[in-house]
């Protein structure tokens, strides 16, 4: 698998893995498998695992502990902390406090000493970013973390914490039909020397070409509740399909291939973490790495998916509101 670097020395795998779906998100969690497919990432030379503590309310954490347990050492581990579910609400908490609490929450479920790269998983509008970046640099120098990261952050954002501790890693969403952060986002990030880690590279697997309906999807997923699955917008959505699956038949890959091949031909401080809990997708999936499209095919994808032309929203409203702080 080829190596990339996140910030100035971070280094990782040029794919890594995206572990949410292995909680009940996109159906119901299925952890023997999961840990099958992550032992199966890391046989092939995966190394950057990606998870969360809001995803199944710690359950994902534990799963990923169990699965890295006697291989700690050949992954680099991420995980997030700021999104909190209280009294059975959900909201964003960047106090130093929750920081510190939510640091040793993860280490416990992970089972490990520290954590490779820690992001603030959304911006907390109601404490200065210098605040809650000055909690995780004290994690830094207290050996907890090794590296920070930003998650979902604005540019302003970005460069505010970027002054109080070196930010490594930039997560957010990027693929083909979401690529607003070409804009301000990307820029900023290579102005600073951090590294963007797209999630949903996939466009939460609609790129992929196996959700041709909201049919495809089972009871209790939650692409159910997102705006571009809905069904008046999933159908316009389709018609995007054809120029990808033009050049995915041309190189004899699948389209999702295709999707994460042009990410990574975005620049070498891109490392996309498409998510799967199947080995037969993470299979899939890596293969990307091993294709390179001419310059005549990524200027036919980016002309088929210009920014601005997916149909709906990316998020639910609540959720959208919590995106560019």
């Amino acid at each position: 698998m080829q190596q990339r670097i996140l910030g100035q020395r971070l280094k990782v795998s040029a794919i890594g893995l995206g572990c949410m779906s292995m909680s009940s998100v996109y159906g119901k969690a299925e952890d023997e498998q999961s840990i099958a497919t992550i032992h199966r990432a890391v046989e092939l030379g995966l190394t950057l695992l990606d998870t969360a503590d809001a995803y199944g309310l710690g359950q994902n954490e534990t799963v990923v502990g169990k699965a890295i347990k006697g291989i700690r050492s050949k992954v680099v581990l991420a995980t997030k902390f700021g999104q909190v579910t209280r009294e059975g609400k959900s909201g964003i908490d960047g106090t130093p406090e929750n920081v510190r609490q939510a640091c040793d929450g993860s280490l416990k479920r992970l089972g490990v000493d520290a954590i490779d790269l820690y992001y603030q998983h959304r911006v907390d509008p109601n404490v200065p970013i210098e605040e809650t970046v000055g909690a995780m640099a004290d994690l830094v120098k207290a050996g907890k973390v090794r590296f920070l990261g930003l998650s979902e952050a604005s540019a302003k954002s970005i460069r505010r914490a970027h002054k109080v501790h070196p930010i490594a890693a930039l997560q957010t969403e990027y693929s083909l039909w979401t690529r607003e952060v070409e804009a301000e986002i990307l820029p900023t990030c290579r102005e600073l020397g951090i590294g963007f880690v797209p999630y949903s590279p996939l466009g939460r697997g609609f790129l992929s070409g196996v959700i041709p309906t909201r049919e495809s999807l089972v009871a209790g997923d939650r692409r159910l509740d997102h705006p571009r699955f809905a069904a008046e917008n999933i159908q316009r959505n389709a018609g995007l399909l054809p120029a990808l699956k033009k050049v995915a038949d041309a190189h004899e890959a699948t389209p999702a291939q295709i999707a994460i091949a042009w990410l990574l031909a975005r620049g070498p401080d891109i490392v996309p973490i498409p998510g799967t809990k199947r080995i037969e997708r993470l299979e899939e999936n890596l293969g990307a790495a091993g294709i390179e499209l001419a310059a005549g095919e990524i200027k036919s994808l980016e002309a088929a998916f210009p920014v601005g032309v997916t149909a709906g929203d990316r998020y639910p409203a609540e959720h959208l509101a919590r995106v560019g702080i």
